[in-house]
């Protein structure tokens, strides 16, 4: 857990010969409160998803991993940009305040998969999403 409330959470895989199987901790999704929107996504080799902050809404990131990704972020503006990179097969939770610009980069061959929940429903005429790229910094 960074200063920020930013916290990265690798998941233990509970699957078995079918698949991975992962479980969200209940106390990320109580923090979270009620999710008002759940987005899926994928990210192709070489793709930034992210280098956005929100104003208003708080926001859990889970992404499956099969190849290296990492994680971007800031505390806020004007504070040091971070980076943590993963490797392998897996998935990894992380939850992001309020005002921390993330970004999420695909460094391995295969797609990511992210599924992407927030407590505020998104709204296209304001999307609460607003620009500070941490993943070239």
């Amino acid at each position: 857990m960074t200063r920020s409330g930013l916290s990265v959470e690798v998941l233990k895989d509970n699957g078995d010969v079918r698949g991975s199987s992962f479980v969200l901790p209940p106390e990320a999704l109580r923090a979270l409160g009620a999710v008002a929107d759940v987005h899926a996504t994928t990210l192709v080799p070489g793709a930034v998803r992210g280098d956005h902050f929100h104003m208003t809404r708080r926001e859990l990131l889970l992404v499956m991993h099969c190849e290296a990704w990492s994680l971007h972020w800031d505390d806020g503006e004007g504070t040091a940009v971070r980076r943590r990179r993963f490797e392998g097969t897996g998935a990894v939770l992380v939850t992001v305040p309020q005002l921390s610009s993330h970004a999420v980069v695909n460094e391995g061959a295969a797609q990511l998969r992210i599924i992407g929940m927030t407590d505020g429903p998104y709204d296209p005429a304001a999307p609460d999403v607003f620009p500070r790229p941490v993943s070239r910094a």
